[in-house]
């Protein structure tokens, strides 16, 4: 058979892959520029010595307004729990989760897949569904978003002018704007009602909370926003202190703008925004302020839930204490790889920044006495190189990768070593130590021992990664300011020669990260391709012969992998997209096999690092998935005409028997081609075939549909339409075991021909599968049809009934089931089991890649669209 490619992505999708990384990248090289020239004149010591300078005060009053804070985020989860859910979570889980969540996000970005995550595995062990989670986080952020109209709103009636960015309005117009705000809060209060109200959007339903719970939300909002502000405000110095109007506006501006940059933590993005929208540029004491900021909001709340972490990892939280936060102990546990892949990476760019900043005179003094000046050179270099490696490892760490996991905990002992002899720096290698043990207690959580490599790391990790060298860069060339550069600088070694340090282990990462992306580039997986060996069809065809489903024949495409049962009587065909192993249907063949089968994927899976997805699984194995705890995802429902009723006779049959009468006085004949005699006629079907593609100005689909291919066709009896001896139309035919049914797959007419071409082509097919003894004629699949509209129904059924209803100007949904519900079919439901939460939507668009390779073609890839004709010809599928 001839080989047949299957692509992890489209082209479209790794070009928008490529340009996420590049957009990343260009943020984070923008907020450098715009530091470098905010920073222009400024040393290192200087930014120290602010530090040191900064009241002890200060910063009490910033830990306890950081503890108001996180009370406050953590008071968000309590409420929206409360309000979507009553009863549902205990108080100190939905706690815990809005704290820890908060605590993540905060530090890692991704507010979505940080924060998310741990909400979405605490939320579902306490009996929440997908739904209600998202309307959990939607009323969290609703709390934020309250309080950021009240505060601007507030800022702009009480004091305008102290706002920069509305003086190109009048005071009065500024007030009025406020006044706007404001009324418009007051609405939302009195639209609420004493009981809630349901707004509509569309057909998209949002629960408003009674306006109580709507005040209680404002109120944590503000909480929250001023807390956190008045962490940095009271670490800014007294003449930096502006008024609270012009404070509060640009404070809130640089967190929207630093959580939608999707770079981690806003780094950089928060910073400028807040320098700029002040007017503070140049003052070292201002960094000063803001390093401080990010350490006490940002970095300790991490530090502290990384902790407990690991003190859950190590069984140390027992007792009554564990018993209470079980729920969320095991949610928080469940993170461990993603929080261990953030620590080791942090740890990676605490080597790398130390690299490029001059050490402390009096330990090198000490290490002057003690060690050659050449190790402690090689310390240097090698202990840049060493953070690079731990940037690349944590990339494997996230995949849950026992390697990784070993090559980390080495590599980070290593680290501990080059730190203290390159210059002492205990504080470092105590933190990479840190790092080590938490690794060494998160033993369990990295278990899968692949034959993948860690080093094959993501495009978006290898942007991560550039945007921490460009960083580096900066701050090294920022802390030698002073230092006047020579050619000759990069070849002085001395004690005091730390610029030259940074210059050779500048140079070092470059090539070493030249050389990462070309291995990257050169060693992506290969484009995984099927060869059906000779013998592996003629056992595929023995299979499919006890299945009573004519999809399985799909298997015979050459375009899927398989997993056999030992006793080569049962199998599971799959195919490769992105993360995600989709499995085409259920297994087929023997009943009993079909367990262990679908297990066997899912550890497949597992172990890569992937997910295991079961596209167009019938009803009647749907116990199987719901015990794996898969999410199940209603995809339409199949039309079977039962042949021993069906006929031409009768008012409602009036079209068919046109269509079937018509094609005799045009000259339309119609004729089985055994499959030993297809391959004579298949330079007739590729040229029908081409025409109609061209026709329909589209291209081949796969996985779930077949596609010409001359190998593929000759496994089938074909039924052709000829006129005056040649074949202008053709559908290759699918026969399940047993006599149970029969159905076609390619369908292709030249156009032109004659406007009942199809129909009749269609209705002879059904005569002569009734007149073979077939019990079914499988019609396909109408996508999105049989969906709950339900109030209470799932988010994606309610969406899924939108579509259907409103969605004929790209797919004739509502059409499509008309025209098979003129057969009077029975009607059996398909389904898509899939990995539940924030693993859907990328679920989506793997399956849709698969099938049809462009976004908004995944629903409607899995049946024949009918084209519309008037009456009385029939529909004429496509």
């Amino acid at each position: 058979m001839d080989q047949r490619v299957i692509e992890e992505r489209s082209p479209r999708w790794r070009l928008s892959a490529y340009f996420g990384s590049a957009a990343a990248v260009a943020v984070t090289v923008g907020a450098l520029w715009l530091f470098h020239q905010m920073t222009a004149g400024l040393r290192l010591d200087d930014i120290k010595a602010a530090i040191s300078a900064m009241p002890g005060t200060s910063i009490a009053v910033a830990l306890l307004a950081t503890a108001i804070s996180y009370c406050a985020l953590a008071t968000y989860d309590i409420v929206a729990c409360r309000i979507v859910a009553p009863g549902k979570v205990p108080w100190h889980s939905a706690a815990l989760s809005g704290m820890s969540g908060y605590a993540f996000s905060n530090f890692l970005g991704f507010h979505l897949f940080t924060g998310g995550a741990v909400r979405f595995r605490t939320y579902s062990r306490s009996g929440l569904d997908a739904g209600e989670i998202s309307q959990v986080v939607l009323l969290t952020w609703m709390g934020l978003w309250l309080a950021f109209t009240a505060l601007v709103g507030l800022a702009l009636v009480i004091d305008p002018d102290g706002v920069p960015v509305m003086k190109m309005l009048y005071p009065a117009a500024d007030r009025l704007v406020g006044l706007a705000l404001l009324g418009a809060l007051v609405a939302l209060y009195f639209i609420a009602g004493p009981q809630g109200r349901e707004i509509r959007f569309f057909e998209w339903r949002f629960p408003l909370p009674r306006r109580s719970m709507v005040l209680v939300q404002l109120l944590v909002g503000i909480i929250d926003l001023m807390a956190s502000a008045a962490v940095l405000y009271v670490l800014l110095p007294a003449d930096a202190q502006s008024g609270p109007a012009l404070f509060l506006t640009v404070y809130m501006s640089a967190v929207i703008l630093g959580s939608i940059s999707h770079v981690p933590g806003g780094i950089g993005v928060f910073e400028a925004t807040l320098i700029a929208g002040l007017g503070l540029q140049g003052r070292a004491d201002i960094l000063a302020s803001l390093l401080a900021y990010r350490l006490i909001y940002y970095f300790l709340p991490f530090f502290i839930a990384v902790v407990v972490l690991a003190a859950i990892e190590a069984g140390i939280i027992r007792g009554k204490l564990a018993a209470r936060f079980v729920g969320s102990a095991k949610a928080i546990k469940a993170i461990v790889p993603p929080v261990a892949a953030a620590v080791v990476f942090i740890s990676g760019v605490v080597l790398l920044f130390s690299g490029a900043t001059p050490g402390v005179p009096d330990r090198l003094d000490m290490l002057e006495g003690w060690l050659p000046l050449t190790v402690v050179e090689s310390s240097h270099f090698l202990g840049s190189l060493t953070g690079l490696a731990l940037l690349v490892i944590a990339h494997g760490l996230q995949r849950r990768l026992f390697s990784a996991w070993a090559a980390a905990v080495a590599v980070l002992l290593a680290g501990v070593v080059f730190s203290l002899i390159k210059g002492l720096d205990w504080e470092e290698a105590t933190t990479l130590a840190f790092s080590a043990l938490f690794l060494l207690l998160s033993r369990q959580a990295f278990y899968r021992r692949s034959p993948q490599r860690f080093g094959r790391i993501s495009w978006h990790w290898l942007a991560l990664v550039v945007l921490t060298l460009v960083a580096t860069t900066w701050l090294g060339f920022f802390s030698y300011s002073h230092v006047e550069y020579s050619n000759e600088l990069f070849w002085e070694f001395a004690w005091e020669g730390e610029a030259p340090r940074f210059l050779r282990a500048t140079v070092g990462l470059v090539v070493a990260m030249v050389a990462l992306g070309v291995a990257v580039a050169i060693n992506r997986p290969p484009v995984r391709s099927r060869r059906l060996t000779q013998k592996e069809p003629e056992a595929i065809e023995a299979v499919i012969a006890t299945s009573h489903d004519t999809q399985t024949n799909i298997a015979l495409l050459g375009d899927k992998e398989f997993l056999w049962s030992p006793d080569r009587k049962a199998f599971l065909m799959y195919a490769r997209a992105g993360r995600s192993l989709v499995a085409m249907g259920d297994p087929v063949g023997d009943p009993e096999q079909a367990e262990d089968l679908v297990w066997q994927l899912r550890d497949m899976a597992d172990r890569e690092a992937g997910r295991a997805v079961f596209y167009g699984v019938h009803p009647d194995n749907l116990p199987l998935y719901l015990d794996m705890g898969y999410a199940l995802l209603k995809l339409g429902e199949v039309a079977r005409v039962d042949l021993t009723r069906f006929t031409l006779e009768g008012g409602k049959n009036q079209d068919f028997r046109y269509a079937d009468r018509r094609a005799a006085k045009e000259g339309l004949v119609f004729e089985i081609v055994p499959r030993a005699d297809v391959p004579a006629i298949m330079d007739e079907l590729r040229q029908v075939s081409d025409i109609w593609l061209a026709e329909k100005s589209g291209g081949e689909k796969s996985f779930s549909l077949g596609y010409f291919d001359p190998d593929y066709l000759s496994h089938f009896d074909c039924a052709v339409m000829r006129h005056e001896g040649h074949i202008v139309a053709f559908a290759n035919i699918w026969r399940s075991g047993g006599m149970n049914e029969m159905s076609v797959d390619l369908m292709r007419y030249r156009p032109g021909v004659s406007k009942i071409l199809m129909d009749a082509l269609f209705v002879r097919i059904l005569l002569y599968a009734q007149s073979e003894g077939y019990r079914w004629f499988n019609l396909g699949a109408a996508p999105l049809s049989g969906l709950s509209d339900h109030a209470l129904a799932s988010r994606w059924n309610r969406m899924g009934t939108f579509l259907f209803r409103h969605g004929d100007d790209f797919y004739n949904f509502e059409g499509l089931r008309s025209f098979k519900q003129k057969f009077s079919p029975v009607w059996t439901p398909q389904y898509l089991a899939c990995p539940g939460g924030l693993n859907i939507p990328q679920v989506l668009l793997d399956v849709n890649a698969l099938i049809s390779g462009g976004i908004g073609k995944f629903i409607g890839s899995g049946s024949r669209k009918p084209k519309r004709r008037p009456k009385p010809k029939v529909a004429e599928p496509a």
